[in-house]
């Protein structure tokens, strides 16, 4: 494992790791968040600096907390007591837990190696009272690059007041390489059976949706483009997809999601202990920020948010994310990419 560090910019580093194989990963203290990703192309979407991160999309890559997604008016009631947390003025939902969240936190890290994998290791203390939240929160943040090509994302957190902590991961997958090409032919394959049904301002109704006989069944590997060609309700809400997924089976050696390129040539296989997948497919529009210089397309990316399904601060049945007193908090997703021979 080779391993460089360089400015990013703004205070903050660049951590790159690259394996035997020459895949590389670069991570920032920025965030905690991934920026790079790949060997003769780029994987997911990033910026080449801090500050363009802090300008255009802080979410990108990023680390996400204390609860990725929303809450719907940023209420909810913990042990009898309410909680008002920041809530977003466009609107008035919280939204990833409050700006400025863990995206934009300078983390600090360490790193650590061997011969089959290498990781950089990211540390930071969320206060209590932060954007309303009870408790210290002590994250760690661990981003792991193995010689399989296998990205692994483990957090690990505690808090000595009980608490909400539904942490993920913002990475957004393009596997073309070209941020100018929408994802349309990228085949998408989910080991679910149900969604979480949005109303139209895209907070979870409590439903869990069959996706049987929808646009947003993936249990056969399909082309999104029949999904965002097709007339579902729930795509139309979002111009895509912006919902959490309820996973089968929440175990790091079943697949989640696979994802393949349009030539065939590239499989990234998702496996977590995360019961629910939040897919967004950057339903920016003509609103997409500019990447390594070039314009983002819309629907030029889609991510894999592992968490618990934004909504359960409220519905039982999704699941929980309240994180009792001085009890441990960990996580793990793996994110593998496979070369293969075209069909």
């Amino acid at each position: 494992m080779h391993i460089t560090e360089k400015d990013f910019g703004q205070d903050y580093h660049l951590i790159t790791l690259r394996n035997e194989d020459g895949f590389q990963m670069a991570v920032t203290d920025l965030g905690a968040r991934i920026v790079s990703l790949g060997k003769d192309k780029e994987l997911i979407l990033g910026f080449d600096s801090a500050q363009e991160y802090l300008e255009k999309d802080p979410f990108i890559g990023a680390t996400i907390g204390r609860t990725a997604g929303r809450i719907e008016k940023g209420q909810f009631s913990l042990d009898g007591k309410d909680y008002q947390v920041s809530t977003d003025p466009a609107t008035g939902h919280s939204l990833h837990g409050g700006k400025p969240g863990f995206e934009e936190k300078k983390w600090a890290y360490t790193i650590e190696k061997d011969e089959s994998e290498a990781s950089v290791i990211f540390t930071m203390l969320s206060p209590d009272g932060e954007h309303g939240f009870p408790g210290n929160l002590e994250v760690e943040v661990r981003h792991t690059l193995t010689n399989d090509n296998i990205w692994r994302v483990t957090t690990t957190g505690i808090s000595d007041q009980t608490t909400l902590f539904n942490p993920t991961n913002h990475v957004y997958f393009n596997l073309t390489g070209d941020v100018t090409q929408a994802i349309d032919e990228h085949k998408l394959w989910l080991n679910s059976d149900s969604f979480a049904y949005l109303r139209p301002d895209t907070i979870p109704t409590g439903e869990k949706m069959d996706t049987k006989d929808t646009a947003f069944d993936f249990q056969t590997e399909k082309a999104l483009a029949e999904v965002f060609a097709s007339d579902f309700e729930q795509k139309n809400l979002c111009n895509g997809l912006d919902h959490p997924f309820f996973l089968k089976e929440s175990n790091l050696d079943i697949p989640a999601a696979k994802l393949t390129s349009p030539d065939g040539k590239i499989e990234l296989s998702v496996s977590t202990d995360s019961s629910s997948v939040v897919i967004f497919t950057a339903n920016f529009g003509d609103e997409g920020p500019e990447i390594r210089g070039k314009k983002l397309a819309n629907h030029g990316g889609i991510t894999f948010e592992t968490q618990i399904a934004p909504g359960a601060e409220q519905y039982a049945a999704f699941g929980s994310m309240v994180l009792p007193a001085n009890e441990p908090f960990k996580t793990i997703t793996e994110y593998k990419i496979t070369l293969k021979e075209a069909d």
